[in-house]
């Protein structure tokens, strides 16, 4: 992507090596609007008023909620492997709910999650990485190592708090501003064997949530970039250069 764009790749709020400050009651440290508030920070700083935003995840996540709050911003949307927030919670049943345990583990009372995943943290985030298939050619050694260097005690917390706003203030503000949609074009890639995939007609729920996306499944994982990284690449070049 670098070859063919200036890129800015930042931690948000609470991963890597970003900020990672202390939850408060009502989780507006981890808020996506707050969040979100960051990245145009970051971007405004480096001298970008307006910009490509193209995201994976929680990432993704606050992308949307970027987008919203500052359409202005976005020139072109691209997601991977999400759909909103507020339509998950709409659609837990039994299969969600085990296939995303971490949804509902993660968002629990300060600081039951933090002990418990504390307790064996080194454990608990390289299993998230080397349980699935070809995980060692997807995922190398070294970039597990990164991932298990970020997740100290601050990163953990930090993390619970992401997932504990997205359970609470996020729903607020979504349901709030429902009705006003994503207006820029936009691009979302999804897992064909994950549960989302599986599971919800992807397109369709972007369409109640966006005026101009277009997108298709991808024969991977959730990792799409880290799985089709040339296949993702040229899709997301194409959207972004037409």
């Amino acid at each position: 992507m670098a070859k063919d764009f200036t890129v800015v790749a930042a931690d948000v709020r609470g991963y890597g090596d970003s900020g990672k400050p202390h939850g408060d009651p009502d989780h507006l440290n981890y808020s996506k609007r707050t969040m979100a508030q960051d990245q145009v920070d970051v971007m405004e700083s480096l001298g970008f008023d307006s910009f490509f935003l193209v995201s994976h995840d929680r990432g993704a996540r606050v992308s949307h909620r970027l987008t919203k709050d500052h359409p202005q911003r976005v020139r072109k949307l691209g997601v991977l492997d999400i759909i909103p927030t507020r339509r998950m919670f709409q659609i837990v049943n039994k299969e969600m709910a085990t296939g995303t345990h971490h949804w509902f583990f993660l968002i629990q009372p300060y600081d039951f999650p933090e002990r418990v995943i504390g307790a064996c943290s080194d454990y608990y985030i390289r299993h998230r990485f080397e349980r699935g298939a070809n995980a060692a050619e997807v995922f190398p050694k070294e970039a597990v190592d990164e991932y298990a260097r970020c997740f100290d005690a601050a990163g953990i917390h930090a993390m619970c708090e992401d997932y504990r706003a997205g359970a609470s203030i996020d729903l607020v503000h979504d349901d709030a501003d429902f009705e006003d949609k994503v207006t820029c074009p936009m691009m979302a890639l999804w897992s064909e064997t994950g549960y989302v995939g599986r599971t919800q007609d992807v397109l369709q729920v972007w369409q109640d949530y966006a005026t101009d996306v277009r997108g298709h499944s991808m024969p991977c994982g959730h990792h799409i970039a880290e799985e089709m990284p040339a296949e993702a690449y040229a899709d997301i070049k194409a959207f972004l250069l037409e």
